[in-house]
């Protein structure tokens, strides 16, 4: 396997696990967490497709152009990528506004539906972490 979408695969785990443990004592670390979950998830897609980007605009233009126009994800996984690099911004750069509670496990719960397209793409990734 690829070398860089098995770190990437790692990478997206990891993220995802911490963005779950912190989601209620830090929503907007979570949100940012959440969203690098999905990111390293996709990358290690585009990885396997011999694909690379190098702006995090890139990444979700090729989610769409790649995956959701194509057909290969529905809509909803797309505009759940949508969402995640939105509130990421927010936690990371909103100044007075922040990440909610509520909104945080959601990201988190966008992360997981992500990862798991991605592992169904890709099985050869290995098993993403499940919702305890």
């Amino acid at each position: 396997m690829n070398l860089y979408a098995k770190d990437f695969w790692r990478r997206a785990n990891q993220s995802l696990a911490t963005a779950r443990a912190i989601a209620a004592s830090d929503p907007d670390a979570a949100a940012s967490r959440a969203y690098y979950a999905a990111f390293y998830a996709v990358s290690a897609l585009f990885a396997l497709e011999s694909r690379e980007f190098s702006k995090h605009s890139a990444v979700e233009s090729a989610v769409h152009r790649h995956l959701v126009n194509a057909g290969r994800w529905p809509t909803n996984l797309g505009a759940d990528y949508h969402d995640l690099r939105a509130l990421r911004a927010m936690g990371d750069y909103g100044r007075l506004d922040h990440v909610a509670h509520d909104a945080a496990e959601e990201t988190v719960e966008k992360a997981q539906r992500i990862l798991e397209a991605v592992q169904e793409a890709c099985p050869q990734l290995g098993d993403s972490h499940k919702t305890p």
